[in-house]
């Protein structure tokens, strides 16, 4: 896997995937000034979310769940001194779909926070990783 990042001026950075994908990043020279864009630590928090929310969704679909969204809220403590790295990430799943059974959401879950989640499973090496969930029944909603 390859990234080039370039500084663009002040605190502002394009990164670029191996694909071809580019992101504007920065962050602020004041302290809640505005930003040019997601700050890299922020990007390591949803890339762990997006990492997830892929294993939770294939999972499903494999087991032919009637799926059809999935949202990862994320929060997360850092620690106060250099390296300021998380020290604390709790994920919040909101899966809906037709029928689904909790069990089952229950268990992509967990497979991808204790297996499948290598942005998860990084993190945890510093980290205390929390996880719930909640299944939303599509099936009565107009």
């Amino acid at each position: 896997m390859k990234a080039r990042i370039k500084w663009v001026e002040d605190r502002t950075f394009v990164g670029e995937s191996g694909s071809g994908h580019k992101i504007v990043l920065g962050t602020s020279k004041e302290p809640g000034g505005q930003t040019p864009g997601p700050s890299p630590m922020e990007l390591m928090l949803i890339g762990a979310g997006g990492c997830s929310a892929y294993d939770v969704v294939h999972i499903l679909e494999k087991g032919r769940e009637a799926i059809e969204d999935c949202t990862v809220e994320l929060d997360a403590d850092r620690a106060e001194t250099d390296p300021k790295v998380f020290t604390r990430i709790h994920m919040h799943f909101v899966v809906k779909g037709r029928g689904l059974a909790p069990a089952k959401v229950e268990r992509a879950v967990s497979l991808s926070i204790e297996k499948y989640c290598s942005a998860s499973a990084m993190l945890a090496k510093s980290a205390v990783l929390t996880h719930d969930f909640e299944v939303v029944d599509t099936t009565t909603a107009s």
